[in-house]
């Protein structure tokens, strides 16, 4: 008998590639979408609406002959977030509504829950010769952050209430086709030949492709060393900023225009002008570890990150 699989966040960025790549399984997919306006899938997969993500939905319909939840709903990760209390609008969405669902997924019989967290969870950054590791001490720097641990450790409460399995993957920044936010906005950069001032900046960032997550997400459906298992992901190559826009100027067919500034100089303009964090995001490293990944899951990414920014750069020129 086919598994069936609920997918939540079905209509974002994560969601839409998962499903696409589901209906080539053989899986019966169910995916929930807040209403019947968004049903734009494939006529294999079931839509549900459920209406906005709150602490007190009820998935009773959605869960159904559910044998596994990917949970990839949640409060984005926002910057310079206006909201009154950060903290507790990301903790209404990302913790009490993730662990609402996971209660009733576990009383409905669900098998398994895959919960996508964030690399925040670990940290910001991490220091020259230092990665991070899924089995680091969390230390979570933003509302955000703290928002995906608490849910996290929820989880793992409900997994040894209840039995069921809880599976954790932590992506740094996800870039590919309909990617949005300072990622696109660095395509368009490039795609205008506008000189930037990022040409000497030697730090290395952990990236994953679209295609990589969704791999290890699939992976995750029914590999029986995933169970409670935390999971680190990436491509498999760091690479620094200024390498980065090299690379995907030449994706684009738009050479980029880097101009060598000191990091030091860039710290001191993002402080008169207010944008000291977009510095530091650029800046600083972050890489992590997914030889864990790799060994228990017998996985290794599918496609390396010239090829992961061939295909964003193919898209974005499409559009």
């Amino acid at each position: 008998m086919k598994p069936q699989v609920l997918v939540t966040g079905s209509t974002g960025f994560i969601g839409r590639a998962l499903l696409a790549r589901l209906s080539t399984e053989n899986l019966h997919i169910c995916a929930t979408v807040r209403n019947n306006t968004e049903n734009t899938f494939n006529k294999n997969v079931k839509v549900i609406s459920v209406g906005e993500l709150t602490p007190s939905l009820d998935w009773h319909q959605a869960l159904q002959g559910t044998n596994v939840v990917v949970h990839l709903a949640s409060r984005v990760h926002i910057m310079s977030d206006k909201a009154r209390d950060p903290l507790a609008e990301y903790r209404r969405i990302n913790v009490d509504a993730a662990l609402n669902l996971a209660h009733q997924a576990a009383e409905a019989g669900v098998k398994r829950f895959i919960y996508l967290s964030s690399i925040k969870v670990n940290g910001e950054f991490t220091q020259p010769g230092e990665v991070f590791a899924a089995e680091d001490i969390p230390l979570p720097q933003d509302a955000y952050g703290v928002s995906k641990h608490q849910a996290e450790l929820g989880l793992r409460v409900i997994a040894s209430e209840t039995g069921m399995e809880v599976v954790i993957i932590r992506p740094p920044l996800v870039y590919g086709p309909g990617v949005k936010a300072n990622f696109f906005s660095m395509m368009c950069w490039l795609s205008h030949s506008i000189p930037l001032p990022l040409g000497a900046i030697n730090n290395l960032r952990s990236l994953v492709a679209l295609d990589n997550l969704v791999d290890l997400i699939v992976r995750c459906i029914d590999h029986p060393g995933a169970t409670n298992q935390t999971f680190l992901v990436s491509d498999g190559e760091d690479i620094s900023t200024t390498s980065l826009l090299y690379r995907m100027g030449n994706a684009l067919g738009q050479p980029a225009r880097l101009i060598p500034v000191p990091v030091s100089w860039l710290h001191i303009f993002s402080t008169l002008f207010g944008r000291q964090a977009v510095v530091v995001r650029l800046c600083s490293s972050l890489q992590v570890d997914i030889s864990k990944t790799c060994k228990v899951l017998d996985w290794s990414p599918p496609i390396n990150l010239n090829e992961g920014l061939r295909r964003v750069a193919q898209d974005f020129k499409i559009k």
